[in-house]
């Protein structure tokens, strides 16, 4: 009990991040299902902490007239400030992570589509209330090597995804130093470092459960379970 509480402290405190950044289209497969272009260089975007839905804090809420899709995610959680951090200091970024968590970066897909139709940001695709939730803190030890280890993800336990990060095309290095060299990252600041393939919907009633798993054993801090329930905010998606 002693640690479930500990872990849950830690999980409260990254509602305390100054900013998420997410790296985008950062596997092959996920760029061709979405018909996206595969980027020279890693791209990125924010999502705002209020976003950040805690373990046993609720459910996803899906807003009206939203077309609701998961990603799962490997979250970094960043122990220090970072700036300017060179693409080839793998050490340095390695030392910049503070622990890991696992994430699902809920998008509005049919807002984003219209966003990306229009040259327009995408910040209400990503940024409605529950859309990030996050597993409590994964500590540092328990994931050797970030670029090898299954994540999945499952809709009323029917995998969707199930892919390893050594998909990746960039790195934690190079995407560490692609953002530092930008915007300053900051002890508590959190990074998404992507999503495999398998995106799609949930509706009200659907059930996600998500995880990590490190040399085929699954992670007990990592796993993810939420519902998904319908918005009754005023809130109605409408064209820009």
């Amino acid at each position: 009990m002693n640690v479930f509480r500990r872990g849950m402290a830690s999980a409260s405190s990254l509602r305390q991040a100054g900013k998420v950044v997410c790296i985008g289209r950062n596997y092959a497969d996920h760029i061709t299902e979405l018909n996206s272009a595969r980027p020279k260089q890693p791209f990125f975007f924010l999502k705002p902490t209020s976003s950040i839905l805690l373990p046993g804090a609720g459910p996803v809420i899906r807003p009206r007239g939203i077309n609701l899709h998961y990603e799962v995610e490997l979250a970094l959680i960043i122990g220090k400030q970072v700036k300017d951090l060179q693409a080839d200091d793998e050490q340095g970024a390695m030392d910049a992570i503070e622990s890991y968590a696992l994430s699902i970066d809920m998008t509005a897909r049919n807002t984003q589509n219209e966003a990306k139709k229009k040259g327009l940001p995408w910040s209400i695709a990503k940024g409605f209330d529950t859309f990030l939730p996050m597993s409590n803190i994964i500590p540092k030890s328990a994931i050797p090597n970030p670029h090898s280890i299954e994540l999945y993800l499952t809709v009323d336990n029917e995998v969707r995804q199930s892919d390893s990060t050594e998909l990746m095309l960039f790195q934690i290095p190079r995407m560490l130093s692609d953002i530092s060299k930008v915007m300053s990252l900051e002890k508590g600041d959190i990074i998404l470092t992507g999503t495999p393939k398998g995106v799609g919907p949930v509706v009200p009633g659907d059930v996600m459960r998500a995880g990590i798993k490190v040399d085929g054993k699954e992670l007990e801090e990592g796993k993810i379970e939420v519902n998904i329930e319908e918005s009754t905010s005023s809130y109605s998606y409408a064209e820009t």
